[in-house]
């Protein structure tokens, strides 16, 4: 069984986060929420690595090796019986 956490690459740091909210509404599988004074990521196991958010991130909060994990993330929400899992 391989190990999520040596999977998917996605990293953040609140440090950096300036809650303009544009990861939340780059990302199309709903990783990240709205927080008080920063975003919090709430759904880290829908990240399929497509980098949308990183993208979108001015200050550089959030990290990830664009699809690193993406096939492991097809096969875990295939299992899951997620319909719409697909790499962005």
């Amino acid at each position: 069984m391989i190990a999520e956490s040596t999977i998917n690459t996605l990293r953040y740091d609140p440090d950096k986060c300036v809650n303009c909210l544009m990861c939340v509404y780059a990302c199309p599988h709903a990783v990240f929420a709205p927080g008080e004074r920063v975003v919090r990521i709430v759904h880290h196991d829908n990240c399929m690595e497509c980098g949308a958010c990183a993208l979108n991130c001015a200050p550089e909060a959030i990290k990830v090796d664009s699809g690193v994990g993406c096939a492991y993330s097809m096969m875990r929400a295939s299992l899951f019986g997620k319909k719409d899992a697909v790499c962005c």
